[in-house]
């Protein structure tokens, strides 16, 4: 009886073997949904351009021209007179977009 519970090929290394095999069947299934999510990310960023346009606004802080975006004390600590000054895309864009940065900043309050 010992050697079937606790031999070479016994219940505990079944059991233990068994528990292995669940927690990868449950890591496949996680990347299995993270890839389908990649996938259908990517499927969108070949197809839907507004979906683009949005990816580019919050990863890469991008404006359209003529577009004016306010910053209320996020990054740095400013002056309160500061806080709240406008930030412009300049002219020369040609729609394709501007990163906002604090240069532009400077441009706003010309």
């Amino acid at each position: 009886m010992a050697w079937l519970g606790f031999g070479e090929q016994g219940l505990i290394h079944l059991y233990h073997t068994e528990m292995e095999r669940q927690a990868y069947i449950e890591r496949i299934r996680r990347l299995t949904e993270e890839n389908q999510a990649l996938l259908d990310e990517i499927k969108l960023l070949r197809t839907d351009m507004k979906y683009v346009e949005d990816v580019a606004r919050k990863h890469f802080n991008m404006i359209k021209e003529n577009e004016v975006i306010y910053r209320f004390g996020e990054e740095k600590q400013r002056s309160d007179d500061a806080e709240a000054l406008p930030i412009k895309a300049q002219n020369g864009d040609k729609g394709r977009g501007k990163p906002a940065r604090e240069d532009l900043h400077d441009e706003a309050i010309k």
